[in-house]
């Protein structure tokens, strides 16, 4: 007993002196949400019910930083209540590892990050780890990263297969591409802010005996800037290539700006614009996709929090304008926001007999948010959405106009620090 309480004692100092030369973080993330959906994603319809149920995410977060490498590992738990029986076999279906890379840091503009990992560049709109989702989205990747003073600038690498393989490189597994190369440079100064992104994207085609992949490219920039209380913002993104047939040319494009101002301390007002193109339902050549695919962004951070374009939905459809407006009130350890967003195809939509057009109007959300600080850590969030559709929604999504599509949730998320040891002279990158 005393040479295994020894044996103890030694093992708690060698581990104490590794991370006394080291920082070493653990977090914990638990965070529940219970929603009322009718009408989310697509109109509701007259005689359909409403969906309730709570889900929730459980993480825990290990972060290791040394003189010359980092580490990170995050497990994840994501369930909907109710979704296993009390006396469940824990067949482990609901536990994945969210984040599992490392980075080996070469010097202070130089390092190279690979594994399983969240890519987020500027506002989410192209790349976003969607922290909205319990699950959330990372990726297989490998990242060239350079850091200097005002600027950074990532090489990314990315292929994909199902297992080991000897003799293909199919890849089965959907919805996902089949590989990606991107660049992102970015620069930052006290009052400027202006990204260049490049994404060649992969997707499978062929067969298994003859894989092919085929490549869509997407480039753009996003560019802000701030004065006093003003700030602005402009992004600009082109896409060409082929479609996943090798035939279909993609001519696609999303313009959007918005411009903020700071009332005072606590209130802020924000208008905007955002048009994704698309097809047209009446005239659209079948050799050209003029519809823009935001691909791996936070999608459901735009276009409306109701997630009726571009969350899984309204893919290779007619396109959006999306024109809105956000007031933000934020007193102290409570905070108010809501949002008008008024849409419209950017596309023809054929009506009933499919020769003639409708209006483009689509309808008119409204987003309300009350946030609340309940204790350090402890954030308690709760919203209210409604669309006021029009006859165009309706024949574009099916359901109808006339029915209340409206959605409501509340969810709280606790973020606990467990334990951490630093090191002053470990510089995390």
């Amino acid at each position: 007993m005393k040479m295994r309480s020894l044996q103890l004692v030694i093992l708690f100092l060698l581990i104490g002196d590794g991370l006394a030369k080291a920082q070493f973080t653990l977090s914990g993330e638990y965070r529940t949400r219970t929603e009322y959906r009718h009408g989310f994603g697509s109109l509701s319809d007259t005689d359909m019910n409403a969906g309730f149920f709570t889900d929730q995410r459980a993480r825990i977060n290990f972060y290791y930083v040394s003189e010359g490498y980092d580490f990170k590992l995050v497990f994840q738990d994501v369930r909907t209540w109710g979704s296993e029986p009390q006396l469940t076999l824990g067949d482990g279906k609901w536990t994945t590892i969210h984040e599992a890379w490392a980075r080996v840091i070469f010097s202070e503009k130089f390092a190279f990050k690979f594994g399983r990992q969240e890519i987020i560049y500027d506002d989410h709109r192209i790349f976003g780890n969607v922290g909205w989702a319990q699950q959330a989205r990372s990726h297989d990747v490998a990242i060239f990263q350079f850091a200097n003073n005002e600027w950074k600038a990532d090489i990314g690498l990315a292929f994909n297969q199902d297992k080991p393989q000897s003799n293909t490189t199919f890849y089965t597994v959907t919805p996902g591409y089949k590989a990606f190369q991107t660049i992102w440079i970015n620069r930052k100064t006290d009052n400027f802010e202006g990204s260049f992104l490049f994404l060649n994207n992969g997707m499978e085609g062929g067969t298994k005996d003859d894989p092919k992949t085929f490549y869509s490219q997407t480039i753009g920039t996003r560019l802000g800037s701030s004065m006093s209380s003003w700030t602005g913002h402009l992004t600009l993104y082109y896409q060409g290539g082929k479609m996943s047939d090798n035939t279909t040319k993609i001519n696609a494009a999303l313009i959007g700006f918005d411009l903020s101002y700071k009332i005072n301390d606590r209130t802020s007002l924000l208008v905007g614009y955002e048009r994704q193109s698309g097809n047209s339902e009446l005239n659209q050549d079948p050799g050209i996709n003029n519809a823009f695919t935001p691909f791996y962004g936070t999608n459901h951070k735009f276009n409306g929090f109701m997630d009726y374009f571009y969350v899984g939905n309204h893919i290779g459809s007619v396109g959006l304008s999306d024109v809105y407006v956000m007031v933000k009130y934020n007193p102290s350890r409570i905070s108010f926001s809501g949002w008008i967003h008024s849409f419209a195809a950017a596309n023809d939509v054929a009506d009933a007999s499919g020769a003639g057009k409708l209006n483009n109007a689509l309808g008119v959300e409204l987003d309300l948010v009350v946030g609340f600080r309940v204790a350090e850590g402890v954030n308690l969030v709760t919203g209210y959405s409604q669309m006021f559709a029009t006859a165009t929604m309706e024949a574009l999504k099916g359901g109808s106009k006339k029915a209340t599509s409206n959605w409501a949730w509340v969810m709280i998320t606790l973020k606990p620090n467990l334990f951490s040891t630093e090191d002053k002279n470990v510089v995390s990158k």
